[in-house]
């Protein structure tokens, strides 16, 4: 007995639609007898092989259901140009440190010769790629309006769009400092930072209850004046994770029994401490202060370089502020 597998399947023509352009879409599916279409810009279609005109440029996503079964589905992005030379953004909504990718929205179908051109704002970095490719990632510091614009030439003519951005604000973390001239916060979004250390009175709170003299961990409170007999020259010291990282001149790790102590930086520490969300030990000396993901590994061995968070050199006390603005 034979077995009628259903095939799901469509094309388009043509090719490389423009805005306002009817796109044809032949339903290639081997049976069925209900369609459901949704062509990604809220429009839909329940015949076998319908036509469709997409009023503005940009990606789309068309889906082909078969008899109302999600197993019977086929999808297929489409790239809607428009005569005129534009960019689409991945996003519609934007925040401060978030990748967002810009991607040049251009009619090309002779293959003409085509240059690319970005121009950014001031609070705008490049993540990937750079200002002459086709499609670039970038990400904004600062919240507010920004005007991203790009310059295409197409054999031989100039078009140059500009398109204005509100970016918002996110709550994020941070990291607190204590200095003889004041307490300063700068946020950290996960791999990234802010570029800007500020004044903060706000940070005196936790910066007061931050000390590394004594630690509790698993229900246990471990004193500097206990542990000193194994850390010799101890000055203080945070544990996670079975690993205690301390002050001694410079700055080590150690197993918490004391086994495989290694020296992670030789310039002497004057605070540190550590950031269990990120997982990061953050820690100041004279040339300002330092991050590193915790250590991992079982002879606590870093391969991981110590990274400059900020040029602050008078350094008392270091803490983390979870969840603020």
């Amino acid at each position: 007995m034979a077995c009628n597998k259903n095939k799901v399947e469509f094309t388009y023509s043509p090719e490389a639609p423009r805005a306002g352009e009817v796109v044809k879409f032949s339903n290639q599916s081997t049976s069925g007898e209900e369609w459901e279409w949704s062509f990604g810009d809220g429009a839909t279609s329940s015949l076998r092989s319908p036509n469709h005109t997409f009023k503005k440029p940009g990606t789309y996503i068309v889906t082909l259901k078969v008899d109302k079964k999600k197993a019977w589905m086929a999808s297929k992005q489409i790239t809607v140009y428009d005569t005129i030379p534009t960019y689409t953004v991945s996003d519609s909504t934007f925040c401060i440190y978030k990748d967002y990718t810009f991607t040049a929205n251009v009619y090309n179908p002779y293959n003409y010769e085509v240059a690319y051109s970005w121009a950014l704002p001031q609070q705008a970095v490049y993540s990937s790629s750079s200002a002459d490719e086709s499609s670039v990632k970038l990400y904004f510091t600062r919240a507010g309006e920004a005007s991203v614009g790009l310059r295409v030439v197409l054999n031989g003519d100039t078009t140059f769009v500009k398109k204005t951005l509100e970016i918002q604000d996110q709550a994020t973390n941070s990291i607190l400092f204590r200095t003889s001239e004041g307490d300063y916060r700068q946020r950290i979004f996960g791999t990234r930072q802010d570029d800007q250390v500020v004044k903060d009175p706000s940070a005196a709170a936790l910066l007061d209850a931050e000390q590394d003299t004594a630690q509790v961990y698993n229900g246990y409170t471990f004193t500097l004046s206990e542990i000193a007999a194994v850390f010799p020259d101890i000055e203080g010291f945070h544990i996670a994770s079975r690993k205690i990282y301390y002050r001694a001149g410079g700055l080590w790790v150690a197993n918490i029994d004391g086994a495989n102590i290694v020296q992670i930086d030789s310039v002497p520490c004057a605070a540190m401490t550590l950031d269990t969300y990120d997982n990061r030990i953050y820690w100041a000396n004279k040339n300002g202060v330092w991050y590193m993901p915790f250590v991992g590994s079982d002879n606590n061995m870093f391969v991981t370089e110590p990274v400059q968070l900020n040029a602050l050199t008078d350094v008392t006390k270091i803490a983390p502020d979870y969840n603020q603005k």
